[in-house]
């Protein structure tokens, strides 16, 4: 048995399974995890190419194969990471070894240690998992405290799930409880279940909702639209100006570009197609740059070589968190949730 703690109390509980080959992952925690495997040949993580794919949705006290492959002969390696439908500080288990993700569903091969390759890329920490060469592996997800069981896990999902929509429930464990039993019989009158849903149906609908209302701690950019975008954020407070970019945002994912809580300074956003059409653009002008950039200066663009373009102030102020939501013609109010 091998145990693994994180800074944001998320651990690893690991165990050989007799099952067919594969990888699989439960979840012991109260929250939506997804998570991102990757595997490279032989002992080490420094085999010359790594298959990396992500996200598999995990919902409390379930669990999911990621991969259904041989993983004899090969280094295992995780990350995984909360819903953005969660209220407050995300929370994320990995390791020390940088591995290339992209926001949405992804599945590629990787140089080892070399710089990410594909649209929209950017390294996680990964953690290898000693499996000690057999062909499968379970891997259990446990937070701080250490809920006792899937099925406690599972109630206590729920129960922060409910919290997430704005319901009265207690304390966010695994112990029942009437308080939670009149919310969730409330929340399932409002989506209109029929008899026979169940479980899967349960979360999906909690999380999709909670997602309309929470936004978790820093900046979040979501593409409600069909085509993939590029995303450039300024960030003034005081005298101080901060501009960066570019994010890539593929259809209907989301890209953090502020994962810690926000400042009380503004923040711009300008957002345009590959092609440089623009999707959000107002009178806030800033530099920009036609590659990856970051600039700390405003005004005199042209003479230092630089382009500008004109960005919206997002509502943020007072806001630990904010998400916004791009659709096809510019920034929702409000707008449907993209799934992380």
């Amino acid at each position: 048995m091998m145990r693994l703690w994180l800074g944001v109390a998320v651990a690893l509980l690991c165990a050989a399974t007799p099952a067919q080959a594969a990888l699989t992952l439960c979840n012991r925690t109260s929250f939506v995890l997804y998570a991102a495997t990757a595997v490279a040949k032989g002992p080490q993580a420094q085999a010359p190419m790594t298959q990396v794919q992500g996200w598999t949705r995990i919902a409390p006290g379930d669990c999911q194969v990621a991969r259904s492959e041989n993983l004899a002969a090969q280094t295992v390696l995780v990350h995984a990471r909360s819903s953005l439908a969660h209220s407050g500080p995300a929370k994320a288990w990995g390791g020390k070894l940088p591995i290339c993700v992209k926001d949405a569903n992804f599945h590629f091969s990787q140089p080892a240690r070399a710089a990410c390759k594909e649209d929209g890329a950017f390294t996680l920490p990964f953690a290898a998992l000693a499996t000690g060469g057999r062909p499968s592996w379970t891997m259990t997800l446990d937070e701080t405290p250490a809920l006792p069981s899937l099925m406690a896990a599972q109630l206590a999902g729920v129960r922060r799930l409910l919290h997430d929509n704005g319901y009265d429930v207690g304390p966010l464990d695994g112990v029942p409880d009437k308080k939670t039993g009149v919310a969730l019989a409330a929340f399932r009158k409002q989506m209109r279940f029929p008899e026979r849903a169940g479980n899967p149906e349960l979360f999906m609908a909690l999380e999709r909702e909670a997602s309309k209302t929470n936004a978790p701690a820093g900046y979040t950019i979501c593409n409600d639209g069909k085509t993939l975008l590029e995303a450039a954020l300024a960030e003034t407070d005081k005298n101080k100006t901060f501009v960066r970019g570019w994010w890539t945002v593929p259809p209907l994912a989301c890209a953090r570009a502020v994962t810690t809580p926000l400042a009380n300074g503004g923040y711009y956003l300008f957002v345009r197609h590959k092609d440089g059409k623009p999707v959000l653009q107002g009178t806030e002008i800033f530099c920009v740059a036609p590659t990856a950039f970051e600039i700390k200066d405003r005004g005199n663009c042209a003479s230092r070589g630089q382009a500008q373009a004109g960005f919206v102030r997002t509502q943020t102020k007072g806001q630990a968190g904010y998400v916004a939501h791009i659709g096809e013609t510019g920034l929702i109010p409000g707008g449907a949730p993209a799934k992380p």
